[in-house]
């Protein structure tokens, strides 16, 4: 059973600082949770939880940002802070990615959930390599599958994408002037892992 589908037994009364709530609640989260589910926990609506979201989002003076990605919401570090960040996480040797993953990492953003077939498409040589090397770095992850035959892998950038390039969503990028979508998908949805 996941988070989503327990409801408390006995409903607490709304809190008296809902921002203050949520800001817990986004802390302690496992895993990024969903608007509905803060609104669930916390026994208000949906556009109360939206409007504490857009306080706390609003709020530059602390070291916290907020991270919307697929419907769910996340606390981050802000992206001013992260050499400190960085170096005190012993990560202030930045990896740097090669012109390859960032020519791909830009084709998925834009375009996703895109097939490898596309990604080689778009930038006109094999993806295979570096569409590896950007999973292993957790930046991008398959989606679904495209409907079609042999039904191939569509894949679609990450949390991890939106932490790397400081982003808090991906409406966040810069518009790309004439970008033609691609062709309307049937998506199919991923089978369960295994374990």
């Amino acid at each position: 059973m996941t988070t989503e589908e327990t409801t408390p037994v006995d409903p607490l009364p709304p809190p008296k600082d809902l921002r203050l709530a949520i800001e817990a609640l986004l802390l302690v989260a496992e895993s990024p949770p969903t608007i509905r589910l803060l609104a669930q926990v916390t026994s208000v609506p949906v556009s109360a939880v939206e409007a504490a979201l857009s306080e706390i989002d609003a709020d530059t003076s602390r070291g916290i940002r907020l991270r919307r990605h697929s419907g769910t919401v996340a606390l981050v570090s802000a992206a001013e802070a992260a050499p400190y960040v960085e170096r005190m996480l012993g990560l202030d040797t930045p990896s740097r990615l090669s012109r390859a993953a960032l020519e791909t990492l830009a084709v998925i953003a834009y375009h996703q959930p895109v097939t490898r077939e596309q990604i080689e498409r778009v930038r006109g040589v094999g993806a295979s390599g570096v569409i590896r090397s950007l999973r292993a770095r957790d930046l991008i992850a398959p989606s679904g599958r495209l409907d079609t035959i042999g039904q191939p892998l569509l894949w679609s950038v990450t949390p991890r994408f939106l932490d790397h390039f400081g982003l808090s969503a991906l409406d966040q990028l810069p518009p790309l002037e004439d970008r033609e979508r691609p062709a309307q998908q049937s998506v199919l949805p991923l089978e369960p892992e295994e374990s």
